[in-house]
């Protein structure tokens, strides 16, 4: 659920940011993973920020290399400059930091000094692409041209963004590949200039139609995950808890759920799952799931059908969650939430032992535009 992780981290980042901002500006340096080649415990993006006292918040492996990236943080702190970092476990050398790991890949991490007082320091940007991650984040991570861009980091909205790079390549060009990307990817310039283009994850939106005791295993994993929940429940009838939007199914605007959002009908109640399936036929939801066994499911649908509505089958998920084997509350709420994260991941939920691709996509740098 790495979605969900790095959301709930960087969320965190920032609140760790603002108290040491509020500590008298407590130095700190923001580690960032940029580069990421053949395997590795985190992608690009993950991120750690570290305190010139030896605290941080976030991470940037399964620990193996934190411990040096708060030797090399603190040295960035020191001299009020970036610096990049290569750790390659793909070498059996005792004495290359993360060897002993075993993930067989070449990470890049780039560290850069925070400046409390500008509103472009890295933090501040991520705070602001956080209220609009379809605004893509650009980080300039090698720059032997224009050592002054270094860790420049920025959201890219159109090609006056894209100024500085004048002279090193065609803006015009790099601006098409830009506003062709829907993802992450790493970007080659040439063979002095090179820049991580970021796209943030976005919390997945869940819709609970029930207000049953098997709610609440659900609503734990969901916060857990940071994901946005929201409950079609009469408010009296369920209890309150922080974090979490009751709505009354009479207020329930259908046309408000976009694609990126799931639903799950668990009411209980044959007619209640009924209508409110009726009332998700109009949406264009990715993910509809369905408590209970899967008779029940396809009475729903032919009877909905019989009626002259019909729903893409493959918005249906019906019985609900993966074959984990799941018997109480609390195991279904896992793998209603695992088959969640599958289907909007594009995976099949199996086991990763007989998966053939890489576990994560392998980076893939772009090159010549000029």
């Amino acid at each position: 659920m790495e979605i969900a992780i790095e959301m709930k981290e960087i969320n965190k980042i920032v609140t760790f940011y603002e108290k040491l901002k509020s500590e008298q500006n407590v130095a700190c340096a923001l580690a960032t993973v940029v580069y990421v080649e053949g395997s590795s415990y985190r992608r690009t993006g993950a991120r750690m920020l570290v305190s010139e006292d030896g605290r941080w918040e976030g991470g940037i492996s399964g620990g193996c290399l934190e411990g040096d990236a708060l030797k090399k943080a603190r040295f960035s702190i020191l001299k009020g400059i970036p610096n990049l970092a290569k750790y390659d476990t793909t070498k059996g050398d005792d004495h290359q930091i993360g060897v002993g790991l075993g993930c067989n890949g070449i990470i890049e991490v780039l560290f850069l000094p925070i400046d409390f007082i500008s509103n472009q320091n890295p933090v501040e940007v991520l705070k602001r692409a956080i209220l609009e991650p379809e605004i893509p984040l650009i980080t300039v991570f090698k720059s032997e041209h224009k050592p002054e861009v270094l860790g420049k980091t920025f959201q890219y909205r159109n090609l006056e963004d894209l100024k500085f790079l004048e002279g090193i390549c065609s803006i015009v060009n790099l601006q098409k590949e830009f506003d062709s990307l829907g993802k992450s990817k790493n970007l080659h310039i040439d063979n002095h200039t090179r820049l991580f283009f970021e796209v943030l994850p976005t919390a997945v939106d869940v819709y609970l139609f029930g207000n049953q005791y098997d709610i609440y295993p659900l609503l734990e994993i969901l916060k857990w995950l940071n994901w946005n929940i929201t409950v079609i429940s009469e408010p009296n009838k369920i209890e309150h808890k922080t974090g979490i939007n009751i709505i009354s199914p009479e207020n329930l605007d259908i046309h408000s759920l976009s694609k990126s959002a799931a639903a799950i009908l668990m009411s209980h109640s044959l007619k209640t799952d009924q209508n409110n399936l009726r009332l998700l036929a109009k949406s264009n939801l990715k993910y509809i799931g369905l408590l209970g066994p899967k008779i029940r499911s396809l009475k729903m649908l032919d009877e909905l059908k019989e009626s002259g509505i019909e729903i893409n089958p493959n918005q249906i998920f019906g019985p609900i969650g993966l074959d984990l084997g799941a018997t109480t509350p609390e195991e279904i709420a896992l793998s209603i939430v695992a088959e969640i994260k599958a289907v909007f991941s594009d995976r099949k939920g199996g086991f990763l032992k007989e998966r053939i691709l890489p576990i994560n996509e392998r980076t893939q740098e772009i090159f010549n535009f000029n």
